[in-house]
């Protein structure tokens, strides 16, 4: 028997949009990076970007459980001495509504050139209206 591989340019592409109004961050970046790896398709292949294109609204409105509101902290480094800049899950949200989800698909798909091309697959919007609605976008619920 021989494996047979899809090539990327013939692999069909779907596009997906999920609304993380009210829903849990890990929970909505697991399901966006396994939809964009395409884990959830026969023709998977680990160095192959055969996934889908996913579009998360109400980014902004996404939640995290217990008190990480306040302990969850997410590190920056300017690359100068001393300039390691710390900010907490509530006000990186209030700053930058997408961050957190962006960052957490981020660290869930691979490290290197396909995971640095899988994540220009992953569209994260702070509110409710997105620009790719002429692609007919499937709604997922979690």
């Amino acid at each position: 028997m021989k494996t047979e591989f899809v090539k990327p340019a013939l692999a069909e592409r779907k596009w997906f949009v999920i609304d993380a109004e009210g829903k849990v961050l890990g929970r909505v970046a697991a399901k966006a990076a396994s939809i964009v790896r395409g884990k959830e398709k026969a023709v998977y292949a680990p160095h192959q970007e055969v996934g889908d294109f996913v579009v998360v609204v109400n980014a902004g409105k996404i939640v995290v459980t217990g008190a990480k509101t306040q302990q969850k902290l997410y590190h920056r480094h300017s690359g100068y001495v001393g300039g390691l800049k710390t900010v907490n899950f509530e006000k990186l949200i209030s700053r930058h509504p997408t961050a957190p989800l962006e960052n957490a698909i981020k660290g869930m798909l691979p490290k290197g050139p396909l995971g640095r091309k899988l994540l220009k697959n992953v569209k994260v919007y702070a509110g409710e209206a997105h620009p790719h609605s002429a692609q007919n976008p499937t709604a997922i619920d979690l």
